[in-house]
């Protein structure tokens, strides 16, 4: 079941393509690194693209833990979640585009690469409706008035 706060998250993650990706090293040391979205209906989970040995699918053999943040100038979106390696091969070549061949260029046959799956667990986001223009005369607003700048919505959301 999805509610209003859900389909806010989906909404601010629709037109992003990248993310930061954030693992943790199996020395505990916070790793991140941009990866690109890949365009799926946000159902509380976000898909990726990655090398079967890179440090990334490394981390997350010792730790399934991640933290994916997604921002523009004027909404953020941090979502945290465990991710799995996932293996199937149609839902590579389901989610292949021009934007991964340009990494992966032996195509989705290719067995070197995987898809991360990352099943989110809860999201919080921050949005100010109106963009930067909106943020800026709130702020200005708020420095003539002495109340708080407010900056819009913050909201943290329990994923399906």
């Amino acid at each position: 079941m999805t509610d209003d706060r859900t389909r806010k998250v989906a909404e601010l993650l629709k037109d992003e393509r990248i993310g930061m990706f954030t693992t943790t090293s199996p020395d505990g040391t916070l790793t991140s690194r941009p990866m690109a979205l890949q365009e799926v209906q946000f159902d509380g989970d976000l898909w990726f693209f990655a090398a079967r040995s890179s440090r990334k699918v490394t981390h997350l053999t010792a730790n399934p833990q991640v933290n994916v943040v997604v921002g523009s100038g004027s909404s953020w979106v941090s979502l945290t979640g465990r991710a799995a390696v996932v293996t199937d091969d149609a839902k590579k070549k389901e989610l292949w585009n021009a934007g991964v061949a340009a990494w992966f260029p032996d195509g989705p046959d290719d067995d070197e690469i995987v898809l991360l799956k990352v099943d989110g667990d809860s999201a919080e986001y921050w949005d100010t409706p109106g963009g930067r223009v909106s943020t800026l005369l709130s702020f200005a607003k708020a420095t003539v008035t002495g109340e708080p700048f407010s900056g819009g919505e913050n909201e943290q959301v329990d994923l399906p």
